[in-house]
């Protein structure tokens, strides 16, 4: 049993991590665990997984939202020259406004890219703060659909073996 909680603290862990620096993928691991110990129930895996995701990303999300100040090397500096009104500006205006009048819309999008990843979830979440979706909003939306894809990544091996 200490072992189980011992694995479940490091997959924590490892899924805060991965939320936080892209360069650790939590798939990985999760598969790696799934095949080490097969007795951890996906669900719980998920659980663990889905809750440290989102811990980890909202910490982007507060960010973006400027509720967290970032240390200085982070913060883009003010310019004393106007901005021009870029297509990249543009659409980021356009989708905050899609964001404060359709929240289904934005919810919807939210899902989908924590089930799927595309658009990337580190994107959505850091956008998501600059367009100030709501935290509860992104939360339950955030965690739904990080958890459909980290349950079913954690059921696939054992789904493939009963396959076989």
């Amino acid at each position: 049993m200490l072992t189980i909680i011992g694995l479940l603290s490091t997959t924590f862990g490892v899924s805060v991590a991965s939320a936080l620096l892209p360069l650790i993928s939590v798939e990985l691991f999760a598969v790696g665990l799934v095949l080490k110990e097969p007795d951890i129930p996906w669900w719980v895996l998920a659980l663990v997984i889905a809750t440290g995701q989102i811990g980890g990303k909202l910490l982007h999300y507060y960010a973006a939202r400027g509720t967290i100040r970032l240390p200085a090397f982070m913060r883009r500096e003010k310019r004393e020259k106007p901005e021009s009104k870029g297509r990249w500006k543009t659409w980021l205006e356009q989708f905050r406004e899609n964001c404060r009048n359709r929240p289904v819309w934005a919810g919807t999008v939210l899902l989908i890219s924590a089930a799927a990843s595309l658009p990337p979830f580190a994107a959505v979440a850091i956008i998501a703060g600059w367009a100030k979706v709501p935290v509860s909003t992104f939360l339950i939306t955030g965690f739904i659909g990080r958890f459909a894809r980290f349950g079913a990544l954690a059921a696939a091996p054992s789904a493939m073996a009963a396959w076989l």
